[in-house]
This record gives structure tokens, C-alpha cells and sequence, in this order.
């Protein structure tokens, strides 16, 4: 009745749909951990944003990675910008989906070692194998205000670390390799400037991230496990189909025979 499923066809739709079963499964619980994620993060967003804000050395120190639950900490830290070592990052959009630059700008504090600042964007208005003009920060000793963030990388990002860039611009942020660059103490991360405000609205300030939107994650982890249930029905289904088509052609072809033998 059912021997048209050891068919050369039938094997390899079997194997497919015994295979698609536990990869969709697997696909739904990789939006749910997305999902989960995104929860978590906001809630990190969303404390660390109503949080009071701390000195910036009390939670990060040279060479050290920034802890999950400090990301988007206010932080302060009290000295002055360096501008002649000052960077830019490429292809930053603004809240208007222009691309540009943001402002990288070493902030050496009191004790000598430095912060990396993020002081804003800016517009790419000009040839971009060249430095762009940029608007310049508050002069002596300041008190700057940020959100704490970790290094940037390629796997978190999705930005790719182009080598061979123009003087003084950069894919991504990384303390370590402003570091390097500057030849000295560096703290881990940065941060994105939030206070004070510069002048002209220029660097134009990096807003707060967005931490009311949990995403499609969970929706499309449950579409995954039901297309996972919907494999197997569809193999019955079809099965059954080919088993009444196949009777129905045998009984088809059946009749004529008898026909014939009562002539």
C-alpha cells in the first residue's frame, strides 16, 4: 500500500523533512535566546540610564573589558580633551540616516591616564581620503558627562576593521588600540558625550539607545516551531495524496482489463 515510499523520490523527501524537523526547532530557540537578549539588554539600558552617575575610573581601568551590567552607565570624568590626537569613525549615521563621521577625542585625566570620548557626529562633507574639519571641544579643565561603552568589535557590530585608512580614521572604537596609537594608559571602552553640550550643536550628540522595543525575536521563534510541527502534517499529507492517486490510477487501469476478458 505504502511501498512507493522506498522510491528513490520518497527517501530523499523523507531524509529532507527528517532533517528540516530539528533545524527549524534549533532556528526557533535562536530567536528565543535573541529575544531573551534583547530583554536583558534593555533592562541594562534602562537601570543604567536611571542610575546616578560615578566616576568613570570606578568602573573601568586600563585594559579592562566592561562588564554586561555597567554598559550605558553615566559616568564622569574630570580633565581636558587632547585634540591634536583626535580621530574620526567612518560611515556613523545620525537619527537622520546621513552618513558621517563620529568625533573620537582622547580625554587625559587629572592622573595622566585617558578616556576615550565619543563627543558626537558629524557630517562627511568633504573627500573622505581627508581629516574632516571638526568643531572644537570646551578648552582647559572640564567635567565631561557620558554613557559607558565596550570596545567595539567586528562580531558585534557586523562592521569589518578596513586596514590602510586614511590618517587618523577608524572603523571601530577600541581603547586597546588607541592605546597603542597614543602610547599611553588608555581606560577600557568609551563613552558616548552627553554633557556638556557643544556649541552650535556640533559634534551633534549621540541620543539615549532605544530600550521600550523588544523586537520580532520571540514571534519569529514561535513561526520557526510552527513550520517545525507543519513538516511532518505536510509529509502525511502528501503521502496520503500519492497513495489515493496511485489506487485511483490502478483502479483505472483495471477496468479496461475487465472490460476486455468479459468480451
Amino acid at each position: 500500500m505504502y511501498r512507493f515510499l522506498l522510491s528513490r523520490q520518497w527517501v530523499i523527501l523523507t531524509l529532507v523533512t527528517l532533517a528540516l524537523i530539528p533545524t527549524m526547532i534549533k532556528l526557533g530557540f535562536w530567536q528565543l535566546h535573541r529575544h531573551e537578549h534583547k530583554v536583558a539588554l534593555n533592562t541594562v539600558i534602562s537601570e543604567s540610564l536611571a542610575a546616578k552617575p560615578v566616576p568613570a575610573e570606578s568602573l573601568t581601568s586600563p585594559g579592562q573589558h566592561i562588564k554586561h551590567e555597567d554598559l550605558f552607565r553615566r559616568v564622569t570624568a574630570k580633565g581636558h580633551f587632547d585634540t591634536a590626537h583626535e580621530e574620526v569613525v567612518r560611515r556613523r549615521t545620525n537619527t537622520d540616516g546621513e552618513v558621517g563621521y563620529h568625533v573620537l577625542t582622547p580625554f587625559v585625566l587629572d592622573d595622566g591616564r585617558v578616556l576615550v570620548v565619543n563627543r558626537g557626529w558629524i557630517p562627511a562633507d568633504g573627500a573622505q581620503t581627508a581629516f574632516p574639519k571638526i568643531p572644537a571641544p570646551a578648552k582647559g579643565e572640564i567635567t565631561v558627562t557620558g554613557r559607558l561603552m565596550a570596545d567595539e568589535t567586528t562580531a558585534d557590530s557586523g562592521i569589518k576593521n578596513v586596514r590602510g585608512l586614511p590618517d587618523r580614521q577608524v572603523m571601530l572604537i577600541s581603547s586597546e588600540q588607541e592605546a597603542q596609537r597614543l602610547g599611553k594608559q588608555v581606560l577600557g571602552g568609551y563613552i558616548e558625550q552627553t554633557a556638556p553640550e557643544p556649541k552650535g550643536d556640533s559634534p551633534e550628540l549621540i541620543p539615549n539607545p532605544e530600550h521600550g522595543d523588544i523586537g520580532p525575536h520571540m514571534a519569529y521563534a514561535i513561526q520557526w516551531w510552527l513550520f517545525a510541527a507543519g513538516v511532518p502534517v505536510g509529509w502525511v499529507v502528501l503521502a496520503r495524496r500519492e497513495r489515493r492517486d496511485r489506487a485511483e490510477a490502478a483502479a483505472k487501469e483495471t477496468v479496461p482489463e475487465t472490460a476486455a476478458a468479459t468480451v
